[in-house]
């Protein structure tokens, strides 16, 4: 099945050069000494540009990829494609842990290869690999995807900055019903703020982008009545953003399956760069209740609003909760919440907590 989906695919291949000029053969280098491991995964990033602390990123990719497999009613490969693989770990991982048939690893710089190939080398290689390296700028490789009509189950674009200039072409290249998973580390330039303060401005990248990937998907259906401009925190003020999914960001049923598949193998109580996946699954599934607007507010906000010291952040949410508010924790924000609350009302709440103590 693995060379079959290899066989389907068009890989691009450096141009033909003279016979004088053609390189000579060298003995395969073997791959360099690991360094790192995620998850029992070891590799070595090399010179590539690697953040440990995005590990938890990595391991939810490696959860829905594995329940979208699981899911799939379909003797067909499952094809993975890495858009921007920096020293190879999503892919290999979607490798090993995902079981993907074929991955295709991809990153626009051409000085990685030895890294990649060096990384991918160790869970398999030649004749009989399941997975290829290339060098082309995310958008084009898509592009090109789609055009030959080679449908992708999983895409992974993982940008420093926005993902708003990839999303079309990925959505392209993304077989139907397939899983699209977008990751941005650089959340200053993915809300589109520039230098200007935003009171949730994590919160708000994260909807930005949903936002614009579901635009692109009904577009053409005109549908976007889902839509509509958020103002951010007071209801007067005059800075507006928009237009913004205003639905629930996460899907409850999946994100607890999630959870249980985190839960068989092990990684659910494990605390791994100070992130426990259970903590953060269970944040996200609170997170998921339709009552919840977009966005959060620090708690040094309404301190700062209120003239009160910070209120300790679950004691804030459960006397909300008494007042028939929805409220939950953040999974962005540490020290902030979710809620339904107006911020007039949860000024009130923080003064009434500050005089009970």
């Amino acid at each position: 099945m693995a060379t079959s989906a290899a066989a389907a695919l068009s890989f691009p291949t450096p141009r033909a050069l003279p016979s004088p000029l053609q390189p000579r053969r060298r003995r395969r280098a073997e791959p360099p000494a690991c360094t790192h491991s995620e998850r029992g995964v070891t590799f070595d990033p090399g010179s590539a540009f690697y953040r440990s602390d995005s590990a938890a990123g990595r391991d939810l990719a490696v959860l829905a990829a594995t329940l979208h497999r699981r899911a799939a009613d379909t003797p067909a490969p499952f094809l993975c494609l890495d858009a921007m693989c920096g020293c190879g770990v999503r892919a290999l991982r979607y490798l090993a842990q995902v079981g993907a048939d074929f991955v295709w690893a991809n990153d626009a710089s051409e000085a990685l290869r030895p890294v990649i190939v060096g990384n991918l080398s160790r869970f398999e290689r030649a004749p009989d690999r399941r997975w290829a390296v290339s060098h082309l700028d995310a958008t084009r490789l898509l592009s090109e995807r789609y055009l030959r009509r080679e449908y992708f189950d999983v895409i992974d674009v993982d940008s420093f900055g926005g993902d708003a200039a990839y999303i079309r072409a990925a959505l392209l290249a993304l077989r139907i019903g397939g899983l699209l998973y977008l990751t941005s580390t650089d959340w200053r330039s993915a809300r589109g703020y520039g230098s200007r303060s935003c009171i949730m401005e994590n919160k708000m990248a994260s909807v930005i982008m949903v936002s614009f990937a579901i635009a692109k998907v009904v577009a053409s259906h005109g549908l976007l009545d889902f839509m509509s401009w958020g103002r951010l925190l007071d209801p007067d003020s005059i800075t507006v953003v928009g237009p913004l999914w205003t639905g629930p960001l996460h899907d409850t049923t999946f994100l607890t399956k999630m959870l249980s598949l985190a839960t068989e193998w092990g990684w659910a109580n494990t605390i791994e760069n100070g992130i426990s996946l259970e903590k953060l699954l269970d944040t996200m599934i609170e997170e998921s209740d339709s009552r919840l607007p977009p966005g959060y507010i620090r708690l040094d906000e309404i301190a700062s609003r209120a003239k009160v010291n910070s209120p300790p952040l679950g004691t804030l949410i459960n006397s909300l909760r008494k007042e028939g508010y929805a409220a939950c924790r953040s999974h962005i924000g540490a020290n902030a919440i979710k809620t339904n609350c107006p911020i007039e009302c949860c000024l009130e709440v923080a003064q009434e907590i500050r005089n009970l103590r």
